[in-house]
């Protein structure tokens, strides 16, 4: 494959940045686009350019670093990660269009790379259980309704990617933080914390930037992990019973 790729090139925040175009060749439609993109970067660093700047790890599926706008799209086209994107999702003579996270609470540290320290920040304030309980208890120690559990275990899986931020209008970050909420709401373990700790996450989430959520839904079409909309809900619910309590 023959590909004509315009990238977002910026060299840290205070840089005006820019798209610059690249044409790469080879490429099999069984690569990864992070595996394109190492190709990209082999062929710069023999010309003697600077290689270009990209966030990943896993390259599983897991550990959601690996964040591009692709075409406009969070991950692009498919619903995955896009360490897990192939190319064989795109077509021999394609443009494609690349660029960072683009969210004021997501400033860019250098071309694709964005600093996402704003989810790790949300998670502190509250995103947690306090309670001293020693080594992990034994499974069934604490009783769990199956469907708690199992909605718990669902929203879990937020790998806290930032395509909910991406992809929204309004670059909310209230899918993210209703699967923080609603997965510690769910299990009795979080019930000593649960007002304290919406009213506390939801605080440090507007702090950072983040934009109101006015359920578009495009949030949970971009996930890659299918985190549902209704966690929004719960989020809602939450915060008002909390404020009601005057917590």
């Amino acid at each position: 494959m023959n590909l004509t790729l315009k990238i977002w090139r910026q060299t840290g925040a205070d840089d005006k940045g820019g798209i610059h175009t690249y044409e790469v060749s080879g490429i099999s439609q069984d690569m990864s686009f992070l595996e394109m993109l190492d190709v990209l970067n082999e062929q710069l660093n023999e010309l003697g350019e600077e290689p270009i700047a990209f966030d990943s790890d896993c390259r599983e599926g897991i550990c959601g670093m690996c964040s591009l706008m692709i075409n406009g799209e969070a991950h692009g086209p498919e619903v995955t990660t896009t360490c897990q994107l192939h190319m064989r999702s795109f077509k021999d003579g394609d443009t494609i269009t690349i660029e960072p996270w683009r969210s004021s609470a997501f400033p860019v540290i250098k071309d694709l790379c964005v600093d996402r320290s704003a989810f790790d920040r949300i998670i502190q304030s509250g995103g947690y259980i306090s309670a001293n309980t020693g080594s992990a208890p034994e499974a069934n120690s604490v009783p769990v309704p199956r469907d708690n559990a199992v909605r718990a275990f669902n929203v879990a899986t937020c790998i806290g990617c930032g395509a909910c931020v991406a992809a929204c209008p309004n670059g909310s970050a209230s899918l993210f933080l209703g699967a923080k909420i609603t997965h510690l709401g769910e299990l009795p373990q979080g019930q000593p914390e649960r007002w304290s700790r919406v009213v506390d996450m939801s605080a440090q989430h507007d702090h950072e930037g983040f934009g109101g959520c006015t359920n578009i839904g495009e949030c949970t079409a971009a996930c890659p992990k299918e985190i549902p909309l209704d966690v929004i809900s719960q989020l809602n619910r939450d915060l008002r019973t909390a404020m009601k309590h005057g917590h």
